[in-house]
């Protein structure tokens, strides 16, 4: 595993404050999306589907750190649209890191080389590049040729100048494990500073609804593309928690921690979370104590929530899990790279 040392005490330490505090729902992760804009239009994607004056319209970087102070998650992560395209990116992550928040700046990696002057090194901050496979799979799922080999020489520009860069690569239905495999191979000769993986967001706007997951196809698809993992064959690197992997695979059967990844935009506060569209708050408060929870995750019912399986809502389940004596040992571990 790749998440640092510190980042790992830090959030260890918050979640331990929250339970002492006796607080039921907490954030872990800010999903905060400056813009929906974006210059690519990937048939997955739900976000770009706003309408135009929408699309126009950009959070100021003192709208971004009211919602971080409002939220108090420890970390940030910056999704989009494509967050490169905001103009003043660089004062918003810079007020971030001042706020000593871990910030997952997303990307697609096409403005990436270019922008890299607009931000310093820190262990603050890790660039997050979208890769969904090898290149000719990879261009493919962004609709575009030559994304693929102009987001892999980002990557080399960023880590040259002393940037922490990491990937997120989301799988659909239809991709070959064996290619899957080979790709996180190949990722490992980029030297970055670890993977995230995650089942196919099911956003309901996306154009391409034929090719989400459902939650039997997700687990055996991630059974058998972590094989060679899970048997100590390959030695990849994922920005996961392992208990979360364990629940890709169905070793693990967690429910959703849906406020665990609040998401706030230009249109506020997104109820209930990061993929469904069901209205906006104006306050975290609001979310907080006027969204009915019961209403969502997988044994609510909830048709829209039956095959989600995704990281924004299972993550914060797993580390909350890592806390728990028995597996506190194995989760270390892996920060440490013993597991």
């Amino acid at each position: 595993m790749t998440i640092n040392l510190q980042q790992a005490m830090d959030i260890g330490k918050y979640l331990v404050t929250q339970r002492l505090l006796g607080r039921k729902r907490f954030p872990l992760v800010l999903m905060l999306e400056p813009l929906f804009r974006c210059n690519l239009a990937c048939s997955g994607c739900g976000k770009i589907q706003h309408p135009t004056d929408i699309l126009k319209q950009n959070l100021t970087p003192e709208q971004c750190f009211k919602a971080v102070e409002e939220c108090g998650a420890p970390v940030v992560s910056i999704p989009g649209g494509e967050p490169l395209l905001h103009p003043q990116i660089g004062e918003i992550v810079k007020g971030l890191i001042e706020r000593k928040k871990y910030i997952y700046l997303c990307t697609n990696g096409l403005l990436l080389e270019k922008s890299l002057d607009k931000f310093q090194p820190s262990p603050y901050l890790t660039f997050t590049v979208h890769l969904d496979g090898l290149r000719e799979w990879h261009d493919r799922c962004v609709d575009r040729k030559g994304v693929f080999d102009t987001a892999v020489k980002a990557i080399k520009a960023a880590k040259a100048k002393g940037f922490r860069v990491a990937t997120n690569t989301t799988i659909f239905e239809g991709v070959d494990p064996k290619q899957t495999q080979e790709f996180f191979d190949f990722l490992g000769t980029l030297n970055i500073d670890g993977m995230t993986i995650s089942p196919g967001y099911s956003y309901e706007w996306a154009p391409d609804q034929e090719h989400f997951l459902g939650r039997e196809q997700t687990r055996a698809l991630f059974r058998e593309i972590l094989a060679p993992f899970k048997a100590g064959d390959k030695k990849w690197d994922f920005n996961h928690n392992p208990l979360f992997l364990d629940f890709l695979t169905g070793e693990k059967d967690y429910e959703c921690t849906p406020w665990g990844s609040p998401s706030y935009s230009v249109l506020g506060w997104q109820k209930p979370c990061y993929l469904l569209n069901e209205g906006y708050y104006s306050t975290f408060k609001e979310l907080l104590e006027k969204t009915d929870w019961s209403e969502y995750g997988h044994k609510s019912g909830n048709p829209k929530c039956a095959d989600c399986m995704v990281h924004c809502g299972y993550e914060p389940t797993a580390a909350l899990d890592a806390m728990q004596p028995k597996n506190m040992a194995r989760s270390l571990g892996s920060v440490l790279g013993m597991s």
